[in-house]
């Protein structure tokens, strides 16, 4: 139970920390370049499905503390990208929707369980616009030009 409860708790202090350098070189450097916005959004809707999943099915609190604090941290990060990308005014849209989408989620069974199964090609996707992303902004001296794919 004492591992248990160590894991949990290192865990929790890991996810908590986790996006920190990253909000913090972006308010440094004033700039969001090579942050992809489309990756911020599928990492999110991921941490939503996978904490509506768990609050669903009643799962206990420790088995997804973590998923609150990297949903806020995501969305700092996703305010001030949107700011220095000079798009804060989408956010508003962006914070309708989800919540219009987390709503869904739970409107039936079949429909959070489904979106359960699909949230780790959703991870996936995530990881991969942010790989397009850095590869069209990879460097400054250049002018960006669409990947290859």
């Amino acid at each position: 139970m004492l591992l248990l409860m160590l894991a949990n708790t290192s865990s929790l202090l890991v996810c908590s920390v986790l996006k920190l350098p990253q909000i913090i070189t972006v308010i440094s450097a004033k700039t969001a370049r090579g942050l992809s916005v489309r990756s911020l959004l599928l990492e999110l809707i991921g941490f939503l499905i996978f904490l509506t999943y768990q609050t669903y099915y009643e799962y206990p609190l420790t088995t997804y503390l973590e998923y609150p604090v990297l949903i806020v941290q995501d969305v700092i990060l996703l305010m001030c990208i949107l700011f220095y990308n000079g798009n804060i005014g989408t956010a508003l849209p962006y914070t309708i929707l989800f919540i219009i989408g987390w709503r869904l989620l739970t409107i039936h069974k079949l429909i959070i369980d489904l979106a359960m199964s699909l949230s780790t090609c959703i991870s996936a996707l995530s990881k991969y616009a942010q790989l397009q992303s850095l590869w069209k902004t990879h460097d400054s001296d250049q002018p960006e030009s669409s990947p290859p794919w």
